[in-house]
């Protein structure tokens, strides 16, 4: 069994690798706004762009031990299973959590397919099962999850921040929520977004009033 988690925060990144499948372990990194360290020899286009770019540091060179040193997490991906396997003990011995490419018995995290609309992120896993399952599910939720959950998201956001309880911290009870993401949400998918956001106004003025009581 698994324990899904999201890391938040500051996420630093070492991947070992610079083929296809490092380079689909790293996209997925940058897109989590992680501070990525590749050390490989050689590096797919991608990655040499990114690193031109300035979205990653690259170390030109075979791995060698110390460089998971200051990595919250990490990735090996070559496609040498000895190197994968001393990058896993690395990883064990510094306490990382790390990703063992095609050896899931060395992981201690999994990947799952991912579907972002802006500050939602909906992870689907199969523990290792089955990539092309998880691939298939994240495909039927992205169906479902529209881009208006995007700005919804942003709403809410802004919304629960000022609705805060300066001193015990909590929001409105969750019904009310509840019918404030039922009414924005077909004005969002409608494209309406200032009618959403007049809406959030109105909800808003009416959680004021109520607290001044």
């Amino acid at each position: 069994m698994s324990y899904p988690i999201v890391l938040t925060g500051p996420l630093t990144a070492a991947v070992i690798g610079g083929g296809p499948v490092a380079e689909r372990k790293t996209q997925g990194l940058l897109q989590a706004a992680a501070t990525v360290t590749v050390v490989s020899p050689q590096l797919t286009p991608a990655l040499e762009q990114w690193a031109r770019a300035g979205r990653l540091t690259a170390i030109r060179r075979a791995y060698r031990p110390g460089d998971l040193r200051g990595a919250r997490l990490a990735v090996a991906a070559t496609n040498d299973p000895a190197v994968n396997a001393a990058v896993a003990d690395e990883a064990d011995e510094r306490g990382c959590p790390v990703n063992v490419v095609d050896d899931p018995s060395r992981c201690t995290f999994h990947t799952p397919a991912v579907v972002r609309r802006g500050e939602v992120v909906i992870g689907v896993s199969t523990g290792g099962a089955s990539p092309a399952l998880a691939r298939r599910l994240r495909g039927e939720i992205e169906a479902i999850l529209g881009p208006e959950y995007e700005p919804l998201a942003d709403i809410l956001a802004r919304l629960r921040l000022r609705l805060r309880d300066p001193e015990s911290g909590a929001s409105r009870a969750a019904p009310a929520w509840d019918r404030l993401i039922d009414e924005l949400l077909p004005l969002l998918r409608a494209g309406e977004d200032r009618a959403a956001r007049e809406a959030a106004e109105r909800f808003a003025a009416a959680a004021g009033q109520e607290g001044e009581r």
